[in-house]
C-alpha cells in the first residue's frame, strides 16, 4: 500500500458542488501499484467504484469530478488547438506559396481529426442532455418532499424546528443541482460558440491553386479574402458575434497547377 492510498482511505468524499457522497473504503491498484479505482462507501446505496482520475485529493476531503466535465474540458481543449493550428496553416500558405503542397498533407491530417471531434462532441452533448434530465427529475422529487413537509407542518404533524431542518437541507440540495445545471449550460454554450463549420475554411473546387483554401476571385469579390480568427479560450456570445477578421491578399497571379491525387480525393468527399 503506497502513501497515497493511506492518505485517502477513510476520507469523506464530496462532489464539486458540496454534496456529501460517502467515505473512501479502499482502492484497486494496477500491477505497478498505481491506483485505478477507488471504492466509496455510500451507505444504503452500497459501494461505488470511481476512477481515480475523477478525484481531487485535498487535506480534509476528496472532491469527485463528474465524467462529463472531464470529457467536455478535453474536447474544448482539442477543438481550440485544432482551430489555432488551422489558422496558423492558413497564415503559412498565404506567406509562402511554396508551402502549399505541404499544407495539403497537413490539411488531410486535421480534417480527419475534425471529423473525430465532431463525433465526440455529439456524444458529449447527448451525455450532457441526459444529465440535465436526471437533475430535473431529482429536483422534482426534492420539491415534492419539501411541499409535503409544509403540509405536515401546517397540520401540526411536525414541529417548526423539524420543518426548518427539512427546508434547510432541501434548499441546499436544490442549490447544488442548480450549480451543476448552470455549469452544463456554460459548457454547451462554449461548445456551440466554438463551431468548426463556421471557423474552418474549406477547400474550393474552383480555387486558383487546386487544393488550397483561397477562393477564385470574381468581379463582385473584394481585393481581399476575409477569414475569421479563432476564438479565445473563453468565448462568449458577445465576442462570437463580433469576431475579428484577418485579411489575406487574393492570389490573382498564382499559376494554375494540375490537381493532385489528394485533391481529387478531397473533392470527391
Amino acid at each position: 500500500m503506497n502513501n497515497c492510498e493511506v492518505e485517502i482511505i477513510g476520507k469523506p468524499v464530496k462532489d464539486m458542488y458540496g454534496a456529501s457522497m460517502g467515505k473512501i473504503l479502499g482502492t484497486s491498484t494496477d500491477v505497478d501499484g498505481s491506483i485505478q479505482t477507488v471504492g466509496i462507501n455510500c451507505g444504503s446505496e452500497g459501494l461505488k467504484q470511481i476512477a481515480f482520475d475523477q478525484l481531487v485529493v485535498q487535506s480534509e476531503v476528496v472532491i469527485f469530478i463528474p465524467k462529463w466535465r472531464l470529457d467536455s474540458q478535453r474536447l474544448l481543449k482539442q477543438k481550440e488547438l485544432v482551430i489555432r493550428r488551422l489558422n496558423a496553416l492558413m497564415e503559412i500558405v498565404s506567406d509562402n506559396d511554396s508551402m502549399k503542397s505541404d499544407a495539403e498533407i497537413i490539411h488531410e491530417k486535421y480534417n480527419t481529426k475534425l471529423m473525430t471531434l465532431q463525433r465526440t462532441e455529439y456524444e458529449i452533448n447527448s451525455e450532457l442532455d441526459n444529465r440535465v434530465v436526471e437533475i430535473e427529475e431529482q429536483e422534482k422529487s426534492v420539491k415534492v418532499l419539501l411541499f409535503d413537509a409544509k403540509v405536515q407542518f401546517k397540520s401540526n404533524e411536525i414541529s417548526q424546528e423539524t420543518f426548518d431542518h427539512v427546508q434547510k437541507e432541501t434548499d441546499e440540495m436544490l442549490q447544488h443541482m442548480k450549480h451543476e445545471k448552470d455549469e452544463i449550460a456554460k459548457v454547451k454554450s462554449r461548445l456551440a460558440n466554438l463551431s468548426l463549420e463556421d471557423m474552418i475554411p474549406k477547400v474550393s473546387q474552383s480555387s486558383v491553386v487546386p487544393g488550397t483554401y483561397l477562393k477564385e476571385p470574381s468581379a463582385c469579390d473584394s481585393n481581399e479574402t476575409r477569414l475569421p480568427e479563432p476564438p479565445c479560450s473563453e468565448p462568449s456570445s458577445e465576442e462570437s458575434t463580433n469576431t475579428q477578421m484577418m485579411t489575406i491578399p487574393s492570389q490573382n497571379d498564382a499559376p494554375a497547377t494540375p490537381e493532385s491525387d489528394w485533391i481529387k480525393r478531397m473533392n470527391s468527399q
